[in-house]
């Protein structure tokens, strides 16, 4: 079995696009951030490696375009990119229509899937710091969109972390995974800033290679793939929380005695 140090650095190496895509998206030279050039469709993107069970893909809508309506489609296929004869034009129906994929539109208002037999949670009213899918465990903080530095900053911060902004909005993260169950299948879970939407798809392959499918559709233009770590917070992540906590907005941060290094990172991180 691989050691933690180990599978981190893989699912670091996941944490881009794959080769492969729609005709009009054009990757940076990373391949973490993925731009949809022209029209509205041939926006597909796969993850560069199959997924790893509770390994979330998680993307942030970069930049909007006026004029077209849908969003973002996210979700799994169980078809190895490479080995598409053409990549289809839109995830829905086109790639769902082949079988073996599980592809959902991310809406303004998104709604958490509630579980036959348990309660609806309200929204924003817990804020711990891990999030416990099944046995996955993912650092929240990591999980929440953020916005640009300024003077309201901090109302945003906070409307972002209890998802009351659209789901589609800028700054917005999103992500998918898939939890292993008992019987042998897996549950995909659609993650938006740090919420759990419950399992939007049952009865997936879990012994077959899943990767995450994005599909930068319409009004979203530009996501970038954001890397997460797993397992214990960081330092760096710690004492940022704990400034934050203690201060009204992020321009507030600049009047204090701290690194330069260490400012820049609890303002635009």
């Amino acid at each position: 079995m691989a050691s933690p140090a180990a599978m981190a650095a893989r699912w670091r190496l996941a944490a881009r696009f794959h080769h492969i895509h729609g005709a009009n998206i054009r990757l940076d030279a990373s391949r973490t951030q993925a731009t949809r050039v022209e029209s509205f469709a041939n926006g597909l993107c796969f993850s560069q490696e199959p997924l790893a069970p509770g390994q979330i893909f998680l993307v942030e809508i970069e930049e909007k375009e006026l004029g077209w309506c849908g969003h973002l489609r996210v979700g799994l296929t169980a078809h190895d990119p490479q080995s598409l004869e053409v990549v289809p034009e839109y995830s829905l129906p086109d790639l769902v229509s082949l079988g073996d994929s599980w592809v959902f539109a991310i809406t303004r208002n998104h709604n958490r899937v509630v579980v036959e037999g348990e309660e609806a949670q309200a929204r924003g009213q817990s804020w711990e710091p891990f999030l416990l899918i099944d046995r996955v465990r993912i650092p929240r903080d990591t999980l929440v969109g953020r916005s640009r530095p300024g003077r309201y900053s901090h109302i945003l911060d906070d409307l972002y972390k209890m998802n009351v902004l659209p789901a589609t909005a800028r700054r917005s993260r999103i992500g998918v995974l898939y939890a292993p169950q008992p019987d042998g299948t897996a549950d995909m879970h659609i993650v938006i800033n740090g919420e759990d939407m419950g399992p939007s798809a049952r009865g997936l392959p879990a012994t077959r290679p899943l990767y995450a499918v994005i599909d930068v559709f319409a009004s979203t233009k530009s996501v970038r793939v954001i890397p997460v770590d797993y397992g214990f917070l960081s330092l760096q992540t710690l004492c940022r929380l704990v400034i934050q906590k203690h201060i009204v907005h992020r321009l507030a941060i600049d009047g204090l005695d701290l690194p330069p290094l260490l400012k820049s990172w609890c303002q635009h991180e």
